[in-house]
């Protein structure tokens, strides 16, 4: 069965991917957003070792999967489980233009107009991908890609389904 790590940057595709492969293979999806943030404003990190036990969770109770997102640290707790990893290495600037053009993420938003009004604050977050050296880093993707042992793909470009 497969276990797969999808990862990338903010508007790389890893939701349209990961949503895919879930509906044609029958897999488990966990979008790392839903338990990477404490509920409320400002936004504020959950504690590594709470959202790795969710994680853990979600693995021991589903026989294949998809869990996707750009937490490094996140995918690092499940990477001992994982047999294909996804990295979704596009360009900034298609990052950008697919943030601007996603539709509303329910899951993520209370509403169009709540999804909009971050647009901005989003799209300068996604613009510092290649220059950041945190857990959100193209330098940390790169490197969790390269360590990884079990089968890898890498998508340049928008993920156009076969």
């Amino acid at each position: 069965m497969r276990k797969i790590l999808v990862f990338g940057n903010s508007g790389s595709g890893k939701s349209t991917i990961a949503r895919e492969l879930c509906d044609s293979q029958g897999l488990a999806h966990l979008d790392l957003d839903s338990l990477a943030w404490k509920p409320g404003v400002p936004p504020e990190r959950m504690p590594l070792a709470e959202s790795a036990r969710e994680i853990h969770n979600f693995i021991q109770t589903r026989n294949g999967w998809v869990i996707e997102g750009c937490y490094t640290d996140l995918l690092q707790a499940a990477l001992p489980f994982a047999n294909e990893m996804i990295y979704m290495n596009l360009p900034v600037s298609l990052c950008i233009q697919n943030a601007k053009n996603r539709p509303w993420e329910p899951h993520k938003y209370d509403s169009p107009a709540a999804q909009d009004a971050n647009l901005e604050m989003l799209i300068d977050w996604i613009s510092q991908y290649d220059e950041r050296t945190d857990t959100f880093s193209k330098q940390a993707h790169l490197a969790l890609f390269e360590s990884f042992g079990g089968t890898r793909t890498e998508h340049t470009s928008n993920y156009r389904s076969i």
